[in-house]
């Protein structure tokens, strides 16, 4: 996937160009049916599909806050929408200037970098410009006058509600891992480097990995059956999330993998860590030997 960094850079594209606009954390079942109509639509066409997206979160900007917790870093997003087919990924800065941008003078840069725009398709209800004054409506317009095609994008429903990545993010912290599956049409995961720690699983006889998910909503604490992939390899888990309290506890909370049959060096490298079944909150053991004989049923009951 080529990920391009300047709006002058969809230029270079094979034109038409179909822009998929939007925050994409996550990429839910929501964004992919968006994305999907701009595929469709480069495919009919001729032309090249770009999702667009931003960083840092333009919630800094609009709502003066810090940004929620995400489902998806901006390195996790790559992956993810490399794996649905998407080949060109546009990463626009979002800083004061981005957040002061009339709707109006938004949409003509994009007009004027494209050779030529063939179409953009958005969410049914996004919102963009300065204040969050642009809407489909207004866009829509702007399509007329500029002579590109707008798709606004119905939401996709899951249980009666709206599927969105606010709606996840709850989901995953209340431990409701099935509604979050069902939602992103996978397993929710993190990804993250592996850093050094104080080597306890290692001391009990079963080795762990300490990732590092900067950034990212978790889940409840607790023991859980997982999938790390390793090299883009799946391998089976058993991931334990909290503060350790049988060893003294830590400040942070702490994500950690036991990697069932595998034995390498993995400190530095990056892992994605798919979350499938909470196993049994985290508690305080009387003793270490009781730990080991836990954390061996844990790995039995994730196998």
């Amino acid at each position: 996937m080529e990920v391009l960094r300047d709006p002058s850079a969809l230029g270079s594209l094979r034109g038409p160009v179909y822009l998929a606009i939007g925050i994409f954390d996550g990429v839910h079942r929501g964004h992919q049916a968006l994305i999907a109509e701009a595929q469709a639509d480069a495919a009919r066409s001729g032309g090249t599909a770009v999702v667009m997206t931003f960083e840092p979160h333009p919630m800094m900007y609009f709502q003066h806050a810090e940004p929620p917790l995400r489902l998806s870093s901006p390195r996790h997003k790559e992956l993810l929408l490399a794996r649905i087919g998407v080949t060109h990924l546009a990463v626009l800065p979002f800083e004061a200037m981005r957040a002061a941008q009339a709707p109006e003078e938004f949409v003509a840069d994009l007009v004027a970098a494209c050779r030529p725009l063939g179409g953009i398709c958005v969410g049914a209800a996004w919102r963009f410009g300065r204040g969050r004054t642009g809407d489909i409506a207004l866009l829509q317009e702007l399509g007329r006058q500029g002579g590109f095609e707008v798709d606004g994008i119905p939401a996709v429903r899951l249980r009666g509600e709206v599927i969105s990545s606010t709606v996840i993010r709850v989901a995953v912290a209340r431990g409701d891992l099935d509604y979050a599956e069902a939602a992103l049409g996978r397993p929710y995961a993190v990804l993250g480097e592996v850093v050094p720690g104080r080597k306890l699983g290692r001391r009990l006889g079963y080795p762990t990995a300490n990732i590092d998910p900067d950034g990212f909503q978790l889940p409840p604490d607790g023991v859980y059956a997982a999938s790390v992939k390793v090299d883009g390899v799946p391998r089976r888990a058993m991931v334990n999330l909290g503060c350790r309290p049988t060893v003294g506890g830590e400040p942070e909370r702490v994500l950690e993998a036991h990697i069932l049959g595998f034995g390498g060096d993995l400190y530095g490298r990056e892992l994605e860590v798919e979350f499938l079944r909470f196993l049994r909150p985290e508690k305080k053991f009387a003793s270490l030997d009781d730990l080991r004989v836990q954390i061996a049923r844990d790995i039995a009951e994730a196998q």
